[in-house]
C-alpha cells in the first residue's frame, strides 16, 4: 500500500512541498487549508501535472476548521503529517513575533491531526519552529520520537550555499552542520565544516568566515526583506522533502533537526536543533558530537531563547 502524507497549510511552503513530494511518486498526498478552495485548487492543479511530469500518486485537497467545512477525514491514517500552517513573517518581524498567533493555529489543528492519524510522525515547519514543535508534542500526546521540527536542514543548506559561493566550488563538496534554535542565534559549527574534507577555517579567512556565519544566521530575514510579502518557500520545502524521504524510505540519514532533548548536550526537556538519525520510527537517535567550549556556550545561549518562548506559552514541565 502506498504511503500517505498530509500537508496542513497550502500556502507557498505547503504548496511547494506538495509538488516536491508528488514528483517523488512514493506517497499519496492530502492538502488541507483553512481557506475554502485553496487546497482543493492546488491539489487539482498538481494532479493534472502528473501525466506530463510522470507521477501517478493520488492528490486531494480539503478545508479544515475554523473554515466553513471540516475535511479532516481526508487526512485519516496518514504516515507523515507536515504542518506548515501559520502566519508568515513580514519585514521587521522576527520569528518570535509569530508566537501567539501560531500557537492558536497549532492548538486548533494538532489535536485533530492526532485523533485522525494517531500513528503518524508529525513534522513541524511553522515559526517559531522549536517552540511550535514543543507545543505540538504536548497537544498531540505523541511520544517524543514522533514529533520533529524542520530547522537545521534548511539552515545548513543556506550555510553550505554561501560557503560554496565563497570558495567557488560545488555545494556537494561542502559539508556542514547548523545546530541550535531556528532563530538568529543558531549555531553554525565551523569546526565540523569542510570543503572536500578540508576544514573551511583553512580555506577562508576568519573575518570572511564570520561574515558567512552571520549571513547564514540571518538567512530567513534576508529572504523576508527581499520578498516583502512573504518568506522563503523553495529551500524550506526542499528541506521538508529530504526529511520525509528519510522517514518514509527509512533511510536513517543523520540530519540536523529540532528534537526533544532529555539530557543530551546538557539540555533538558526542550526542542533544539541537533544531529539526529531520522528513519521510519521518526527520531531514532540523537547523535551527540563533541563541541568546543565556544560552540557549547553558543548552543546553550540559543537554548535559553527557545526556553523563554516555551515559558511564555506555559509549556515548561511537559
Amino acid at each position: 500500500m502506498r504511503k500517505k502524507i498530509t500537508i496542513v497549510g497550502s500556502g507557498m511552503v505547503g504548496g511547494t512541498t506538495a509538488q516536491r513530494l508528488a514528483e517523488r511518486g512514493y506517497a499519496d498526498i492530502v492538502m488541507v487549508d483553512v481557506v475554502d478552495g485553496l487546497a482543493q485548487g492546488k491539489a487539482l492543479d498538481l494532479a493534472e501535472a502528473g501525466p506530463i511530469v510522470g507521477f501517478d500518486c493520488r492528490i486531494v485537497g480539503g478545508t479544515v476548521p475554523p473554515g466553513p467545512r471540516n475535511d479532516y477525514e481526508l487526512t485519516a491514517n496518514s504516515d507523515v503529517v507536515v504542518f506548515t500552517s501559520g502566519a508568515p513573517r513580514k519585514p521587521g518581524m522576527s520569528r518570535d513575533d509569530l508566537l501567539f498567533t501560531n500557537q492558536r493555529i497549532v492548538e486548533q489543528n494538532v489535536k485533530e491531526i492526532a485523533r485522525h492519524s494517531p500513528n503518524c510522525i508529525l513534522l513541524m515547519v511553522n515559526n517559531p519552529l522549536d517552540a511550535m514543535a514543543q507545543l505540538a508534542l504536548k497537544v498531540s500526546g505523541f511520544p517524543k520520537q514522533r514529533v520533529v521540527g524542520q530547522a537545521g536542514v534548511l539552515d545548513t543548506a543556506r550555510f553550505r550555499t554561501f560557503l560554496a559561493w565563497e570558495l567557488g566550488v560545488s555545494v556537494e563538496s561542502v559539508n556542514a552542520y547548523v545546530l541550535g534554535g531556528h532563530g538568529d542565534d543558531m549555531v553554525p559549527l565551523t569546526s565540523y565544516t569542510t570543503a572536500a574534507g578540508v576544514p573551511v577555517s583553512k580555506l577562508i579567512p576568519k573575518e570572511r568566515l564570520d561574515a558567512i556565519v552571520e549571513r547564514a544566521r540571518k538567512g530567513g530575514q534576508e529572504m523576508v526583506d527581499l520578498l516583502k510579502t512573504g518568506s522563503a518557500f523553495q529551500a524550506p520545502s526542499a528541506a521538508v522533502a529530504q526529511m520525509v524521504d528519510s522517514i518514509l524510505l527509512d533511510k536513517k540519514q543523520i540530519l540536523p533537526c529540532s528534537a526533544y532533548l532529555q539530557g543530551e548536550y546538557g539540555i533538558q526537556d526542550l526542542f533544539v536543533g541537533v544531529p539526529v538519525k531520522l528513519g521510519a520510527r521518526g527520531v531514532e537517535e540523537v547523535v551527540q558530537i563533541d563541541l568546543s567550549q565556544e560552540e557549547q556556550a553558543a548552543l546553550h545561549r540559543t537554548t535559553a531563547s527557545v526556553r523563554s518562548l516555551v515559558q511564555k506559552m506555559g509549556l515548561m514541565g511537559l
